[in-house]
């Protein structure tokens, strides 16, 4: 297979999904636009209706509607999978390598059907192309002649006039309705753990395969081996022209706790659905939380917020802003026993976080213990008391912390290889979902 430059005859020449856009339409992706395209969708902030629930010291609050969602999808497969739902096939867009500045890191998708288009490579003229691209992909459906994936490599500068000056090396692949057993299968075995999504290009032929255990290739075992935040997508270029694609398949979001929904909960609760992480919000009154949850969010109601506490997983990060000073501290107290999570903030001024520290000293904690809980919250500068203002704060001071452990050194642990099951027929099964590449040749 011949990587292709975006600037190649067949992106090159203007089509009926070739155009090239005006220049009015140019965007400079280093910052998010949206493509001069009617189907491209635009995922910044979207308007909330407000709500006649009055409560937290008479303040009007504004309640999530049923039309809040997440703007970026997080996980492709089950974005492509509703995607085919509506459409008989979809290409997927990734970043799949990075030298230099690019708009979007290694692993960033878009997904593009005839008439969808979901996530972002970044915006402006890379993609635009992209959708060009993808389309032109989706033509081809039906022709035998045509590969169903490839890669193109853009120089971001010389072939789509952007100031980034990187070079950006894109995946793309056409999926249909065929398809949709073993993206089922693979999204199963991202679930159950640690697992590989390979995709590998010869000639016209396309060969995709789910790994869960050693042996595969060298390649596939080192990026199971990577702890999940540092797995970074790998392409695996062969003398013969030939192109492999490995990408993790198991999640790698950080999960955040939100207990409040009052006017800065819900506040936070919308920009944090927005962002790369997962989110479990948590209230006792159900009249604060949206109707019909959306995409990558879990929604708690429990009359009993402090028994949730026992469900968040190790490693999580907690946001605590009830309706109530007790229930704040007693969440505090429990999340400070367990003294396993990445972070702990609680909102209020420094007045109340000198009281929780006394009374939290005097039930018994350890003062290394209780210099972990984060009091006052939000990042240094912003003087607002909206509630946007604060829940701005607060998410920025959210990401700079989960920024900095994604950066700080991981200890590599060896994975194990999986035993086979004792009922391991070496086939495509429901025990470990790993799919032998010969059976699934597109």
């Amino acid at each position: 297979m011949t990587e292709r430059r975006v600037n190649e005859p067949d992106l090159a020449n203007p089509g009926p999904h070739n155009a090239v856009p005006p220049d009015a339409s140019v965007h400079d992706a280093c910052s998010r636009s949206a493509a001069p395209d009617a189907s491209v969708h635009e995922v910044g902030s979207r308007s909330v209706a407000p709500d006649a629930s009055v409560h937290d010291a008479g303040l009007r609050s504004v309640a999530p509607d049923a039309g809040v969602a997440a703007g970026l999808p997080r996980d492709w497969m089950p974005a492509l999978m509703r995607l085919l739902s509506r459409e008989p096939a979809v290409a997927r867009v990734v970043v799949a390598e990075v030298r230099g500045s690019a708009p979007r890191e290694p692993g960033a998708f878009m997904l593009v059907g005839r008439a969808d288009v979901e996530g972002s490579i970044g915006g402006g003229r890379l993609e635009w192309e992209a959708i060009n691209a993808a389309r032109a992909l989706l033509e081809g459906t039906n022709s035998s002649s045509l590969a169903p994936a490839r890669l193109d490599k853009v120089v971001l500068a010389a072939d789509v006039g952007q100031c980034c000056g990187g070079v950006v090396s894109l995946w793309l692949e056409r999926f249909t309705r065929a398809d949709l057993d073993l993206l089922r299968a693979a999204d199963a075995a991202g679930a159950r753990g640690a697992a590989v999504w390979a995709t590998s290009i010869h000639g016209s032929s396309v060969e995709r395969s789910v790994v869960r255990r050693s042996g595969a290739s060298a390649a596939a075992d080192q990026l199971l081996r990577e702890p999940r935040q540092r797995a970074q997508p790998l392409l695996i270029r062969t003398p013969d022209g030939a192109v492999t694609f490995l990408e993790r398949l198991d999640d790698d979001l950080p999960a955040v706790w939100l207990y409040g929904a009052g006017h800065v909960g819900q506040a936070l609760a919308r920009i944090l659905m927005e962002l790369p992480l997962r989110l479990t919000w948590i209230d006792s009154r159900a009249e604060m939380l949206p109707k019909v949850v959306p995409e990558g969010v879990r929604i708690l109601h429990d009359p009993d917020s402090l028994a949730t506490v026992s469900e968040a997983p190790v490693g999580a990060y907690f946001v605590v802003m009830s309706h109530s000073h007790p229930l704040d501290y007693a969440l505090c107290h429990a999340l400070l026993e367990r003294n396993d999570f990445g972070w702990l903030g609680l909102i209020g001024s420094d007045s109340k976080a000198a009281r929780f520290r006394s009374r939290l000293a005097r039930a018994g904690l350890g003062a290394d213990v209780i210099a972990n809980l984060v009091c006052p919250i939000g990042v240094a500068g912003i003087t607002s008391k909206w509630p946007a203002a604060i829940a701005v704060g607060v998410a920025a001071q959210l990401m700079q912390r989960i920024s900095s452990a994604a950066e700080r050194p991981v200890l590599l642990h060896h994975a194990t290889a999986l035993l086979p099951h004792k009922d391991c027929s070496a086939e495509n099964c429901a025990t470990c979902g790993t799919v032998p590449p010969d059976k699934v040749t597109a």
